[in-house]
């Protein structure tokens, strides 16, 4: 007599993952509004677990600890909310990537900055703010710093490799010049302290960068072409 074999249900797996998926998606958003609200240190496990509506053994099991659970936020928010797709084929990267005339890649570049420190900024504050008496929070901020040197790296090799910037700068201190610039601490200076408009500060670091990484523009060469329409304000 034949036995006939139940097929195993195949969708479960997935369901399973796309659950766990959304859990995690869960997780990070309650975690990034406490973690904006009250702090690094006035931040619990617990809490996060309340706020999202799961035990807090799960964010344990998902995240290994709160500098982990952090570090994941942080990730995500840096990433706009795509985390899960790379950054080269975030469409904001490959119209850089793209955009053939150096000047206006340097623009467009800086037109993903304020973004990243709106996203970004109370969290690296909360995270600055607490890391001098918490060592895996220095080793989580090092770990951003790091992460962000090398994609500002990435961008200044971009430059190099089509012979755009100015001969007598090397890629490195090219890559150090936009790391400073573009900094959290930057903006901060003189968004926060100043009173500078986004607008202002993204002319103003438009035309630093360009200025500090690209040749002058010669009288034979056309027109600079700023990304606010109008002339370039050395």
């Amino acid at each position: 007599m034949t036995e006939h074999v139940k097929p195993r249900r195949s969708y479960d797996s997935r369901r399973r993952r796309e659950q766990a998926a959304q859990t995690r998606q869960e997780i990070l958003g309650a975690a990034g509004k406490l973690f904006r609200e009250q702090g690094y240190s006035g931040t619990s496990m617990v809490g996060v677990a309340t706020e999202a509506g799961v035990v807090v053994e799960t964010i344990y099991r998902t995240f290994g600890s709160k500098s982990g659970l952090f570090r994941a936020v942080m990730e995500a928010v840096l990433a706009g909310g795509r985390g899960d797709v790379p950054v080269e084929q975030r469409p904001a990267i490959r119209a850089v990537i793209e955009e053939p005339d150096s000047r206006r890649q340097v623009a467009l570049y800086v037109a993903t900055q304020p973004g990243i420190h709106r996203r970004a900024g109370p969290l690296l504050r909360a995270l600055r703010e607490g890391m001098a008496s918490d060592r895996e929070l220095r080793a989580v901020w090092d770990e951003m710093e790091a992460w962000r040197l090398d994609g500002q790296g990435r961008f200044v090799t971009m430059l190099a490799n089509k012979g755009a910037l100015r001969p007598e700068l090397s890629a490195q201190r090219a890559r150090d010049v936009v790391w400073t610039l573009c900094s959290l601490a930057v903006h901060d200076l003189l968004v926060l302290g100043r009173g500078w408009t986004a607008e202002q500060y993204s002319e103003w670091l438009t035309n630093a960068l360009t200025c500090e990484l690209l040749p002058a523009v010669q009288p034979t060469d056309p027109p600079d072409r700023t990304p606010f329409g109008g002339p370039n304000h050395e």
